[in-house]
C-alpha cells in the first residue's frame, strides 16, 4: 500500500538555490515569510564551485607563467619557468572552496523550515512534488520561481566512447593535478579561456570549432583579428566538418575532417567538451502545467517581469536560457523574487546595459548592443574603432593587440554599443556600459577626463574616428605626438 505524500503549503516556492534563487529567495522575503528554497544537489552557485571564480584562479596561475616567460622583452632574465600542477591544482581548489564556503554559510544561516533538500517537479501549476532522502513531499505554492540553473550539453556518443576520458568544465576544477595534454572542443567563451590558461601552463593543448568563430565578437573584422591574435599563440583547428573521438586505453583519440577535406588525428590524456550549456528544465514536469514553451521546453517569459505567460511562475538565471551571467542572474533573481513577492501586483524593471567579458589575452568585452544586433535590427548608427597595436601605454606593457570599436546612433550620436578585444577590456567595459546605460554621446564622452599615458586613451581615439563618421564638429585637439595617444 502507497501512502501520499505528506504536503505542506508556501506562497513562495523558489527551485534552485544558486545566484539567481539566493537573490530571488531575499526578494520575496520583502513580501512574505512563507518562502521555500528548494535545492537538488549542493549549496554554492556554479560561479563559486565551477564557473567564474576557479576559471578565474587557473587563469591567474597561467597569466603568471606567461609574464614570467615574457618578461626577457623587458631585458629581464628570470630562471627556466617550472610550473609545478599540484601546487596550481591545489590553490585552485583551496581558494575555490572558500568561495563556495561564503555561499554555504549565508545560505545555512536562513531558517531550516525554508530549505527543502531534494528534486522538485511540477504535477501542475502549483503543485510541485519534493523527491529528498526522507522521501516524497508535496507543496502547495501560490506562486512558483524557476531557478534551476544550467548544465553543460554533451553529446551522449561521446560519453559513452570515452567514458572518464570526456570531461566537462566543472571536472577540470577537481583535478590534483595537471594532465599533460587536453582537447578542447569549442571556441566560446569556456573553450577558449580554458584552453589558453591550460596552454600557458604547460599542458598540451588544441582548441577545435566547428566554425571559424573565435568568442563571442560579433564583427567580421574583429573576428578575423581575433583568429590571428589567437591563432598566435595557442594551437588551433577551426573549420571542423565533422569530429569522431574514440578511445585506445587511457588515451583519446580525435580524428577531424576538415571543411577542405582534410582528415586528421591527434592523441590526447582528455577531451574537454566545452560544447554549451542547456538549462535544468528538462525534468521539472513542465508537461503537466499550463505554461507557454519555446521550441527548446523552456518556459516563455517576460525578462522585465520574469513572468511565464499571465501564470504566478517566474523565470530567473541561467534555467531562463537569457544571458547566462552571473550578474543577469542575480538581477533575474531579484526581478522574478520580488514580483513573485507582490503578486500579482507585477511590476515592470529596467534592465541593465548589457556588459560581457572574456577572460582571454586579449581580454574580450561587449557592450550595449552588438555589431551584429544593430545591423539584424536596421538602426542607422556609425562605428568608430582604434587599434591597440601602437597605442601608446599598450605598447608601454607589451600588451599591443587587438581593437576596440564603438557604435554610435546616427542623427544623436548617442552611444549604442562597443565590442573590444585588447587590454583591460574587463575596465573599458564598465566604463563603456556606464555610458550605454546613462545614454551619453559621443560628445558627451570625449568632454570626459582622459588621464596620459592610459588604455583608454585608446577609447579616446575610437570616439574621435566616431565623431567624425557622425560628421560632427571636432574639439581642439589634444594628442601626445610622441605615444600616438
Amino acid at each position: 500500500m502507497t501512502h501520499p505524500a505528506p504536503t505542506a503549503s508556501t506562497d513562495v516556492a523558489i527551485i534552485g538555490a544558486g545566484s539567481a534563487g539566493m537573490a530571488a529567495y531575499r526578494a520575496a522575503l520583502r513580501h512574505t515569510e512563507r518562502v521555500v528554497l528548494i535545492e537538488s544537489h549542493v549549496y554554492g552557485t556554479t560561479c563559486a564551485r565551477v564557473g567564474c571564480m576557479p576559471s578565474k584562479l587557473l587563469i591567474a596561475a597561467a597569466e603568471a607563467a606567461h609574464s614570467a616567460r615574457q618578461a626577457h622583452r623587458f631585458g629581464v632574465n628570470v630562471p627556466p619557468i617550472d610550473i609545478d600542477g599540484r601546487a596550481v591544482m591545489a590553490r585552485v581548489r583551496s581558494e575555490r572552496d572558500r568561495f563556495v564556503g561564503f555561499v554555504v554559510d549565508t545560505v545555512e544561516q536562513w531558517p531550516v523550515a525554508d530549505r527543502w533538500l531534494g528534486h522538485a517537479r511540477f504535477v501542475d501549476t502549483h503543485t510541485l512534488v519534493v523527491d529528498g532522502l526522507a522521501g516524497p513531499r508535496r507543496l502547495q505554492a501560490e506562486r512558483i520561481v524557476i531557478a534551476t540553473g544550467s548544465r553543460p550539453a554533451v553529446p551522449p556518443a561521446w560519453r559513452a566512447a570515452l567514458g572518464e576520458r570526456l570531461i566537462v568544465n566543472d571536472d577540470v576544477f577537481d583535478w590534483t593535478d595537471l594532465p599533460g595534454s587536453v582537447a578542447v572542443v569549442g571556441t566560446g567563451v569556456v573553450g577558449l579561456e580554458l584552453a589558453q590558461a591550460l596552454h600557458r601552463l604547460g599542458v598540451r593543448v588544441r582548441l577545435f570549432g566547428r566554425g571559424s568563430r573565435i568568442g563571442p565578437l560579433t564583427h567580421p573584422a574583429l573576428q578575423a583579428l581575433a583568429r590571428e591574435v589567437f591563432a598566435a599563440e595557442l594551437p588551433l583547428t577551426l573549420n571542423v566538418r565533422d569530429l569522431k573521438p574514440r578511445r585506445e586505453g587511457d588515451a583519446v583519440v580525435l580524428r577531424t575532417e576538415l571543411a577542405d577535406g582534410t582528415v586528421q588525428e591527434e592523441r590526447f590524456d582528455f577531451l574537454l567538451a566545452a560544447t554549451g550549456r542547456r538549462p535544468n528544465v528538462d525534468r521539472l514536469g513542465l508537461e503537466h502545467t499550463a505554461l507557454p514553451l519555446d521550441p527548446q521546453g523552456v518556459p516563455v517569459f517576460d525578462r522585465r517581469t520574469g513572468q511565464v505567460g499571465d501564470s504566478a511562475v517566474f523565470m530567473a538565471g541561467d534555467a531562463a536560457d537569457d544571458r547566462a551571467l552571473l550578474h543577469e542572474a542575480a538581477d533575474e533573481g531579484r526581478i522574478a523574487g520580488d514580483n513573485a513577492g507582490r503578486w500579482p501586483a507585477v511590476r515592470l524593471r529596467p534592465r541593465r546595459a548589457p556588459l560581457a567579458v572574456v577572460f582571454s589575452e586579449p581580454q574580450m568585452a561587449l557592450v550595449g548592443a552588438t555589431h551584429a544586433e544593430l545591423v539584424a535590427s536596421g538602426t542607422a548608427f556609425e562605428t568608430g574603432e582604434v587599434s591597440f597595436a601602437d597605442q601608446g601605454r599598450s605598447r608601454v606593457m607589451a600588451r599591443n593587440h587587438g581593437a576596440l570599436q564603438v557604435y554610435a546612433q546616427r542623427g544623436s550620436g548617442r552611444l549604442l554599443g562597443a565590442e573590444m578585444l585588447g587590454p583591460a577590456a574587463e575596465h573599458l567595459g564598465h566604463l563603456l556600459a556606464w555610458s550605454v546605460q546613462r545614454g551619453d554621446t559621443v560628445q558627451q564622452m570625449l568632454d570626459s577626463p582622459f588621464y596620459h599615458p592610459v588604455v583608454e586613451e585608446g577609447l579616446r581615439t575610437a570616439l574621435r574616428d566616431a565623431q567624425r563618421a557622425l560628421q560632427l564638429p571636432a574639439p581642439a585637439p589634444e594628442h601626445c605626438l610622441e605615444c600616438n595617444a
